[in-house]
């Protein structure tokens, strides 16, 4: 076999490769829609977990309808009028075949990356904003904003492919577009209920942090995102040398930045911040996204540096300064971290990373950044003037915000009829048959049933048995120590509830997201005993001893008089209530 024949087979093969790798890339691409769902509603309350699943699972649906029927058009037809925006043409439907062989793969590519710079938006604008204007505004983002913007950096025709500018993957088009509507939608729906306190002449007083319901279920969206931005960067590789590149600082950035969030949070409130380092994952992940392929190690190191910085300082700005809520960080993640990657491309490109691009820090040759810098004003500017007049469209006609009533309650149940996207918690037995029909309630008669003699004990008077409970409230560590000499002095029952509470150390400060936490309400045990037999000063001294630590926090111990004591089981009341079953 000739060399020109093995170079053709083996050309051929790679081409198939990558063409299987690019769809695969596309499939990594879809399930960060899992991710981006897992961390908006681990970032948010409860109560608003269904909605935010909701809105997931629409921007992608809806996102898919309009893409098919204008916006791929918009974005990839060879009429390119100007380099601006392309003429539909509808193959899709009229001419399928030919559609499938010339553009299906990057029609399917195209659309999961158009549904990734909607659903950005959805957590910055969480928890207050209604659900038929997310659906309006989620299709306006899939039809005009994405495609025609994104048509400008990848459409062979578009005009700014023409001048030079470098995106490889989505830290404009896509991150810089969704954290951009995030901040205009965040702005214009207001803060949650609450987050923003506010003196008589409306000046903001007082920050408070609302934390998330589920920082497990934040961190699962961080890792689910971060493997699929593999194929996020990685999809459109061209070769095996290129793929390692990418995958190389597509893994260094995120890293370096969350080391560097870590380091930063912990130097700045005491102790490393939890969410802001998840945050700090997806901002390197979005610095490297534009340069992947045109970044060495040194390169992404240095973006990844810049990204775990900036993404703490975005944040806080913008709750502490601006007073802009934004419940995920998805403006400091997206917005400044996708400025901040494409304009990185112009300064760290280096000449022999694959793409071969000139960088000012590596040539001195300011051509790049410049074409960087106009590109994402651009975009940007694209994007402002769509959003902002959809925004204020849709306060004027459905409505962009829900009312306070419908915040307060939740938007699951106000918005969809779910009364919690936790169904154990849902107080709604009444409507379940778990087969007690049958059950003998205890009616102070003795019923056949019980097997205990009961014994009825007259109205109290001043000759009858003294009940007293003892109220402890200890540290949770003292709990087990407590348990264990109780049931030593005698007792045989008590009842155990973790409470929050302060005394006059009120608390300690903690901090959540940059935002100094109301700590005055600390975790602890409350344990409730009654007793009647067992003397009640040994039991105050036993717990004063197994508790006592000499330190603020050991806790407190209340004793009051009791009326009554009803065995539910048997019906027996008074002294014979409290004791064991012989």
């Amino acid at each position: 076999m000739s060399e020109a024949l093995t170079s053709m087979i083996e050309e051929a093969v790679n081409s198939e490769v990558f063409a299987i790798w690019f769809l695969i890339g596309a499939a990594l691409v879809f399930f960060m829609q899992a991710g981006f769902a897992m961390v908006e509603t681990g970032f948010t309350r409860a109560k608003n977990a269904g909605n935010i699943i909701m809105k997931n699972l629409m921007d992608f649906c809806i996102g898919t309808v309009v893409f098919v029927i204008l916006g791929f058009s918009f974005m990839m037809a060879e009429d390119c009028v100007l380099g601006i925006i392309g003429i539909p043409n509808l193959e899709i439907f009229t001419n399928f075949e030919y559609f499938v062989e010339n553009y299906a793969s990057s029609f399917v590519f195209n659309l999961v990356f158009c549904a990734t710079a909607a659903t950005i938006v959805s957590g910055a604008m969480a928890e207050r904003t209604r659900f038929i204007a997310y659906c309006i505004y989620s299709g306006v983002i899939s039809l005009f904003v994405y495609p025609i913007e994104a048509g400008w950096v990848w459409n062979s025709k578009g005009w700014l492919v023409n001048l030079g500018f470098h995106y490889f993957a989505g830290s404009a088009a896509i991150h810089t577009v969704g954290g951009l509507t995030a901040l205009i939608g965040a702005i214009m729906v207001g803060p949650r209920l609450g987050k923003y306190l506010r003196d008589k002449s409306g000046k903001v007083k007082k920050v408070n942090a609302i934390p998330g319901h589920s920082i497990t279920l934040g961190a699962l969206g961080c890792f689910i995102l971060w493997f699929g931005w593999y194929g996020f960067n990685g999809a459109a590789a061209w070769d095996s040398e290129s793929l390692a590149s990418i995958f190389l600082t597509t893994t260094i950035a995120p890293a370096v930045a969350t080391c560097t969030t870590m380091i930063f949070t912990w130097i700045k409130n005491g102790k490393p911040d939890v969410s802001m380092c998840l945050n700090g994952s997806l901002a390197g992940l979005v610095g490297i996204t534009a340069g992947c392929d045109a970044l060495d190690a040194l390169g992404a190191t240095i973006v990844g540096i810049v990204s775990g910085i900036l993404v703490v300082v975005a944040v806080e700005f913008l709750d502490l300064k601006l007073h802009i809520d934004d419940p995920v960080g998805a403006i400091g993640v997206h917005l400044a971290n996708g400025v901040w990657g494409t304009l990185a491309v112009g300064l760290l490109a280096n000449p022999k990373a694959p793409a071969g691009l000139e960088g000012l820090f590596y040539t001195g040759n300011p051509r790049l950044i410049g074409v960087q810098f106009l590109g994402i004003v651009c975009i940007m500017a694209w994007t402002a003037v769509c959003m902002i007049i959809t925004f204020l469209i849709l306060k004027k006609t459905v409505g962009l915000r829900a009312s306070a009533e419908e915040e307060i309650k939740g938007l699951d149940i106000t918005e969809h009829g779910l009364p919690i996207a936790y169904a154990d918690f849902v107080p709604a037995v009444e409507t379940l048959d778990y087969g007690f029909e049958n059950a003998v309630a205890v009616s102070g008669e003795t019923p056949v049933a019980e097997a205990i003699p009961v014994k009825k004990v007259p109205e109290f008077s001043d000759g009858s048995p003294k009940f007293t409970k003892i109220e402890i409230i200890c540290k949770e560590s003292r709990f087990e120590a407590l348990k264990k000499a109780m049931t030593d002095l005698g007792i045989t029952g008590m009842t155990v509830s973790h409470v929050l509470g302060c005394g006059q150390q009120k608390g300690k400060p903690e901090f959540y997201r940059g935002v100094e936490v109301e700590a005055t309400l600390l975790p602890k045990v409350q344990v409730d005993i009654v007793v009647s037999k067992v003397p009640v000063r040994s039991v105050i001294e036993t717990a004063k001893k197994v508790l006592y630590t000499g330190h603020i926090g050991d806790g407190k111990i209340f004793v009051y008089d009791v009326e009554n004591v009803v065995k539910v089981r048997t019906g027996e009341e008074g002294y014979d209530a409290l004791q064991d079953v012989e």
